[in-house]
């Protein structure tokens, strides 16, 4: 039987109608669902894969180095928009800025990163770490760490925890990216008692002024414990905070630069199994809203190439992004303003 256009079309109308306004939402809401679980699916596959890819990419780890070695403020910056290297502001030393929660590994990341150029193997370590988080004071005094040692390319800039008070974190971190970190400087917040205030002035007393250096972050290095992660995933109150300290801390707008969003670190992988591993960035990712596999990097506290390999990754995307984002000249600046003001003086 032949079918003419026109029929066919009555056809669609009546299904249409029959389907109904509340069914087609309610279709068109689980299409949605069933999309979005398979490019779930596809991307912790991608990321499980990856694990297991790692060590056939580590062999070109030494020539990675090579390049983090011979980095220098500004060596990423594309001449995009009619800007050349020249209109940009080149800091004499690139800034990483360390952000995460008590007990995330922002010191034991800082001595892992080290050891990687270290060309001494037995140099001790250089962040203070604290071995029982819960009575540990952690960091209270921002710490600038070269690296490599002896170098001034870059730095990483470690930092007071954040607390489970969002607006002190956003304080705190809206202090640390408008007004320069340096090192040895006191970090106190609003909310500390009068037994913290004490001790930590004392100490201050104890180590003298701090540095006169006032560095601009250019990025931001974001750490996340991966056991907390996945305990806060269940049913347990107490852990479920954790994720809202990073949801509220990560979305500071103070903390991105332009589009650019920080970089993730995850760390304590090794006392968890690939899989599990794995599924702590597809929840980060979700919870963040940045792509697992791109832009948050499993650093475990293993001594070995991948480890390695995945340090000397996250700090090429880091100060990649750190140059793709350096502040202009303020002649350059002053020149588009005047543009802007008197349109007849642009070139076309």
């Amino acid at each position: 039987m032949v079918l003419s256009f026109h029929s066919v079309s009555i056809s669609w109308s009546l299904n249409w109608v029959c389907f109904g306004s509340s069914s087609l939402e309610s279709y068109s809401t689980s299409l949605h669902k069933n999309f979005l679980i398979k490019r779930k699916d596809k991307v912790y596959n991608e990321v499980v894969e990856g694990y297991f890819c790692m060590p056939r990419r580590t062999e070109g780890l030494e020539e990675a180095k090579s390049k983090i070695r011979s980095y220098t403020p500004g060596l990423w910056i594309e001449e995009v928009g009619g800007m050349k290297i020249s209109d940009y502001e080149l800091p004499k030393t690139t800034t990483l800025l360390l952000v995460g929660p008590g007990g995330s590994g922002k010191s034991s990341l800082v001595n892992r990163i080290s050891k990687v150029f270290e060309n001494d193997k037995f140099a001790p370590l250089r962040a203070q770490i604290s071995y029982n988080s819960p009575v540990g004071e952690g960091t209270y005094f921002l710490q600038e760490y070269m690296i490599p040692r002896g170098s001034t390319s870059f730095c990483l800039y470690d930092t007071r925890s954040l607390s489970e008070n969002s607006s002190e974190n956003f304080e705190m971190i809206k202090n640390l990216m408008t007004k320069g970190v340096r090192h040895g400087e006191l970090v106190t917040r609003c909310f500390d008692d009068s037994s913290v205030r004490k001790s930590m002035m004392c100490k201050a007393q104890q180590i003298g002024c701090y540095s006169s250096v006032v560095r601009r972050v250019d990025f931001v290095i974001f750490v996340v414990n991966a056991l907390s992660v996945l305990q806060s995933t269940g049913n347990d109150h107490d852990h479920k905070s954790y994720k809202d300290i990073l949801a509220n801390s990560f979305s500071c707008p103070y903390l991105s630069f332009k589009d650019d969003k920080p970089v993730v670190v995850v760390t304590h992988g090794d006392l968890l199994t690939i899989y599990q591993r794995a599924l702590v960035r597809i929840k980060l990712g979700e919870l963040l809203g940045i792509p697992p596999d791109k832009q948050i990097f499993d650093i475990p506290g293993n001594c070995d190439p991948a480890t390695e390999l995945a340090i000397v990754e996250m700090l090429r995307y880091s100060l990649e992004h750190a140059d793709r984002n350096l502040p202009c000249k303020r002649w350059v600046v002053d020149k588009v303003r005047s543009f802007f003001l008197h349109p007849s003086l642009l070139p076309f």
